[in-house]
């Protein structure tokens, strides 16, 4: 399975050992996103550090692993499939145009707790809950299983 995720799940994947993390760095799909997530997570990077209780090294590594991961989509890739991706997400919030455009490219699901998303209805979205639900990453009781 191919997912474009959100800027969102990568910086909760940072800010917790939690389930977000576990299935960035250790979930059986094909994870993607598009550059700017990156530049975004590097702009608000000393923040992150603060919030997150990580020291410098710890905060690295983490995101190291998740983009070992994750696909960084082309540019030039996601500008192709702008047009019909504004025609999809521009009226609810064109700051999420661009994640949609990387899930047309690329045939994917989007992951996402954003509720923008679920607003459209042309690209599916998975939410945390649901998308962890397929890798028992989750229970009824809010327990996390660690795993490998």
């Amino acid at each position: 399975m191919r997912v474009v995720v959100d800027t969102n799940r990568i910086i909760a994947a940072l800010m917790k050992d939690g389930v977000s993390r576990r299935i960035l760095t250790h979930g059986d799909a094909e994870f993607i996103t598009i550059s700017f997530s990156k530049e975004e997570i590097q702009e608000h990077r000393s923040r992150l550090l603060s919030r997150s209780g990580l020291t410098e090294e710890v905060f690295d590594v983490v995101l190291q692993k998740i983009f070992e991961r994750t696909v960084i989509l082309d540019d030039n890739i996601v500008k192709k499939f702008m047009h019909p991706a504004s025609k999809i997400m521009d009226s609810i919030d064109p700051d999420y145009t661009p994640f949609i455009a990387a899930a047309l490219a690329t045939s994917s699901d989007i992951w996402s707790d954003d509720p923008h998303f679920q607003k459209q209805k042309r690209v599916r979205v998975r939410t945390t809950i649901k998308f962890s639900q397929m890798f028992g990453e989750y229970n009824v009781g809010h327990n996390y299983n660690v795993g490998n």
